[in-house]
């Protein structure tokens, strides 16, 4: 009995969520409170996740003791009956001792007929685990159902002081209350509709976990019957280059219009802020609002708008009826909120996108070398020992010939995992005969005391599980307003989302599992079982609910191979696109033209990025050959102006007349082109941050962002923003 394997994995757990955290929020730029409450959330939920699994085998090793008869002990201690005689059948034998001195009498046939019970290598005392699940499963609810949903309103609202915030976070959270509160009330008023049952505090605390429970049972069966298809077959799309970036150029042309969109929004909510800022002057009262709404626009858009603090004189009587009253304001402040994060949005998967359709272009003309060397349009720049690992060759070697049939294989195994969770689902209900794959082996292992096995096949279940279900919750266009990007990129409405979404699906995903494997009687209907896992003694059983625990519990997951089934035809996406939907469908000719369209965006976008590249390479050299523009003007200072060469150097004495001579040296008469003129600084500036973030991976400090600036601004001192 050792509590060293539980604490080295709630380590390990807290490690892997501070990771994930890191990589995919941004520390410095999000609120404190929105990185506590999403490390929180996501660790309590990958908690129960790992941890389940201990339970599962300690659950396992209390079945076989309570199966023994006299429990098992080091030795059967028996005291001598009080009816023995001399010729009695029964041999004792006595312990190291004098049985005069009290020492017991031991039945010899105890210490080789009883069977033996091994205990589990990560057996803890009882009373861990349930206290544990107590602060792990309350706390997960709370921060599910009222702080992180809280918080994200909270986040979002465009009112100006902490009560307007709080009163709007009420009123857009009144759906999330209200479709638990009417689970809740609906099983209230049926269970004091019964008059064999009483209703105290254990029962409501039951009723609140059951309305919980439905609530996450509803939804997860609809998200795990896509995510159990989709899940293998976006693997197997990852192994085919052609399909795979014929799907990137599709979603490159669909992104692309949403971008338009984003960027338009932006704009129109820029010239109403302009708008407003020009009517309200520094001496109005309302200025304080709209220099928070200035606040929240990107940097570098900034300076297009009129801050209106250049009038000194007071207001004309006329004028007051077109200010911006209040409520104007505060709306226009959630417009601007909204738009510069949909923006911001767009802007990175957009980025995502492109990087992945070079790459899978590069794929293609390296596969046609008969030298087998990778060649790469924008290469990545490795350091230390990678710099010798990842060669041409080897990548070439990985990425054309090997890992193709990995994914392959890699299909298979998850093809098969999911028919196995399938099958299992449909059938664990059954008890005789035992249907169900996952509790087939489960108790062959426990027959077998192979612990580690237990807790391994439980926890990669249980993950499986975990990833269909939440991809399929980022994958769906509904969901689309949330995404979960790489490199401190995700902002910090996305996060508070996942964090919700962990905490409330998780308790009923594990609750199904433990259904799955026979390890919850009021599910499966063995009332033989007498032992029950300490996460479902705090869970607690439906039997207060019966139409729940006998029906919707037992047979609402079969539902899950109807949704596997449609999600293998693509009906839904076949719906969709004869609806006008643009959804990606091999056979269709709105599909073709996009994966054109898409092909011709991606090529326009590698010319501006290689124009960047090389306007940075003259540069470089410039810079290499005749030093900076502070050296250049020391320099021809000290020269003789007779000299003509030195001459046309010491011209270049202010600064920004030599800036422009630098520019000038840089244009490209023959790719020029108006349009791209007014945002040459800022295509510069991303393609100097995509080649930092291909060169090495982002540090705890980095600042990639692939939005306009808006990574670059400075964390908010208030309550999320600007109170």
């Amino acid at each position: 009995m050792s509590v060293a394997p539980l604490a080295v994995e709630v380590i390990c757990v807290f490690c892997l969520a501070a990771y994930l955290l890191h990589k995919y929020g941004n520390i410095r730029r999000q609120h404190v409170l929105v990185t506590m409450a999403t490390l929180v959330a996501w660790y309590f939920s990958m908690i129960i996740i790992f941890i389940l699994p201990l339970d599962v085998s300690t659950t396992f090793y209390k079945i076989c003791l309570g199966s023994v008869q006299p429990p098992v002990t080091p030795a059967a201690i028996l005291s001598p009956p009080t009816n023995a005689t001399p010729h009695s059948n029964q041999s004792y034998t006595t312990t190291p001792g004098n049985v005069s001195d009290g020492q017991p009498l031991v039945r010899r046939d105890a210490l080789f007929t009883a069977p033996a019970c091994q205990v589990p290598w990560s057996y803890v005392q009882e009373h861990v685990l349930p206290n544990m699940w107590h602060v792990v499963y309350w706390t997960s609810q709370i921060l599910t159902w009222l702080i992180l949903p809280f918080m994200q309103s909270y986040a979002n609202s465009g009112d100006f002081t902490i009560q307007g915030k709080i009163k709007t976070a009420l009123i857009e959270n009144a759906i999330y209350y209200g479709s638990y509160l009417l689970i809740f009330g609906a099983l209230l008023i049926y269970v004091a509709a019964r008059p064999d049952l009483q209703i105290d505090g254990p029962r409501l605390k039951m009723i609140g976990i059951t309305a919980s429970n439905t609530w996450g049972l509803f939804l997860l069966v609809l998200l795990l019957g896509y995510g159990l298809v989709e899940v293998p077959r976006k693997c197997w799309t990852s192994s085919n280059r052609e399909q795979l970036l014929a799907y990137t150029r599709f979603q490159v042309a669909k992104l692309s219009t949403d971008k338009s969109d984003a960027e338009e929004t932006l704009e129109d909510v820029l010239e109403e802020v302009s708008k407003a800022s020009e009517a309200i002057r520094y001496n109005h009262p309302h200025r304080k609002y709209m220099d928070t709404i200035l606040r929240k626009v990107p940097e570098d858009m900034q300076s297009r708008l009129n801050r209106g603090m250049d009038d000194y004189e007071d207001y004309p009587d006329g004028r007051a009826a077109s200010i911006p009253s209040e409520k104007d304001l505060v709306a226009l402040h959630r417009k601007t909120i909204r738009a510069v994060t949909n923006q911001h949005r767009t802007q990175i998967q957009w980025d995502i996108l492109v990087e992945r359709a070079f790459g899978l272009e590069d794929l293609a003309e390296s596969e046609k070398c008969a030298d087998r060397q990778f060649r790469s349009t924008f290469p990545q720049h490795y350091t230390g020992i990678l710099k010798h690992i990842c060669t041409p060759t080897v990548e070439w070697y990985w990425k054309c010939l090997i890992r193709p049939w990995v994914l392959k294989a890699l299909t298979v195994v998850l093809a098969v995992f999911s028919f196995v969770v399938i099958w299992s689902e449909v059938t664990f209900f059954n008890k005789k005969p035992v249907l169900s794959l996952f509790a087939i082996f489960i108790n062959v292992a426990a027959k077998n005391y192979d612990y580690f096995y237990i807790e391994l096949a439980s926890c990669i279940t249980i993950t499986y599980l975990c990833v269909c279900v939440y991809y399929t919750v980022f994958r769906i266009r509904l969901f689309n307003y949330y995404y979960i990007a790489p490199y401190h990129q995700t902002d910090s409405n996305s996060l508070l989302f996942s964090g919700i979404l962990l905490c409330r699906l998780t308790p009923p995903l594990c609750l199904n599992f433990l259904g799955m494997i026979h390890l919850d009687k009021h599910v499966t209907g063995n009332e033989d079982q007498e032992i029950e896992t300490a996460y479902t003694s705090i869970m607690g059983h439906m039997d207060v609910i019966s139409f729940l625990s006998d029906g919707f519990y037992i047979y609402y997951p079969i539902l899950v191979i109807v949704v596997a089934m449609g999600t293998f035809f693509s009906v839904g996406n076949r719906c969709l696109g004869l609806l006008g939907f643009q959804q990606f469908i091999g056979d269709d000719d709105m599909t073709s033209d996009l994966i054109e369209e898409g092909k011709e965006m991606i090529k326009r976008e590698k010319r501006k990025r290689q124009r960047l590249e090389d306007g940075e390479a003259r540069r470089k050299s410039w810079r290499d050959r005749y030093g900076t523009t502070k050296d250049r003007a020391s320099s021809s200072v000290n020269r003789d102006a007779s000299d003509s060469d030195s001459a046309k150097y010491s011209r270049m004495k202010d600064k920004d007349d030599s800036a422009q001579v630098e520019l000038l040296k840089d244009s490209e008469p023959l790719d020029y082109d108006d349009s791209l003129a007014e945002n040459e600084e800022f295509d510069r500036a991303k393609y100097t941050r995509a080649q930092a973030g291909r060169a090495s991976r982002p540090t705890a400090g980095s600042r990639w962002t692939g939005g306009r600036g808006y990574g670059s601004q400075a964390p908010p001192k208030g309550l999320f923003d600007d109170v």
